[in-house]
């Protein structure tokens, strides 16, 4: 007979023993696995508008693809946009990654831009085969810590269905007032899924309001196990 999981939704051998290697045990594990930073994906940059040392997302075309193993591994990537060019280096990659990006075949790029001896490009971007059909994200989009075989993808995942079930405060409204701290449901649910107009710099700072409200709860925890 098998045991139960200890989550309210199936995961894997595998991937609990994955999930073990961070610490995550059960769903509550999860919700208070918070994000590492956030990062922008909610819009395109035209590639002719593109600057080095900047952090953007474009959406291109393939014009061609080559692998060489030959002083170094690689898989170099052109693709273009209405306005421009781009190059994209992949030091790491599997002969799967050849098969995707075929010549026509369009995607999203988020990565830094740094300068080539060819013009622009990218090292190592994330990518999703994409369209201009296809939707963007209407929040921020969460980065967390994560282990070898577990990528960013499939962890927000597993948070999003975490998260499903309420949260419930652990401070009484009457505090929460006094202490002009927002809920705790709202600061955990705001620093998984920021919404637009989140101020990014006071989320990677620590100084919004939701990261002062877990911060208090840290620190009464603290003081009532001492007192304890």
């Amino acid at each position: 007979m098998k045991a139960a999981s200890p989550f309210s939704f199936p995961v894997s051998p595998a991937l609990a023993a994955k999930l073990a290697k961070l610490g995550l045990a059960r769903d509550a594990d999860l919700v208070l696995h918070l994000p590492l930073r956030w990062e922008d994906e909610t819009r395109v940059t035209p590639i002719r508008d593109l600057l080095p040392g900047q952090t953007a997302q474009v959406q291109a075309v393939v014009r061609e693809a080559s692998a060489a193993y030959r002083p170094r591994r690689m898989l170099t990537l052109t693709v273009e946009d209405d306005g421009g060019v781009l190059g994209i280096r992949f030091l790491h990659f599997y002969p799967s990654h050849l098969k995707l990006f075929q010549a026509g075949q369009s995607f999203r790029f988020n990565g830094e831009v740094r300068g080539g001896f060819l013009g622009l490009e990218m090292v190592h971007p994330r990518f999703a085969k994409a369209d201009h059909a296809t939707p963007l994200p209407t929040q921020l989009t969460p980065v967390y810590p994560t282990t070898a075989g577990l990528g960013q993808a499939a962890l927000r995942k597993l948070v999003e269905r975490a998260l499903a079930a309420p949260i419930a405060d652990t401070l009484p409204a009457e505090w929460l007032a006094a202490l002009n701290l927002p809920g705790l449901e709202a600061s955990i649910r705001l620093l998984h899924q920021p919404p637009l107009d989140c101020a990014l710099n006071e989320l990677e700072s620590r100084r919004h309001p939701a990261w002062q409200r877990l911060a208090f709860d840290e620190l009464l925890a603290q003081q009532l196990s001492k007192a304890s």
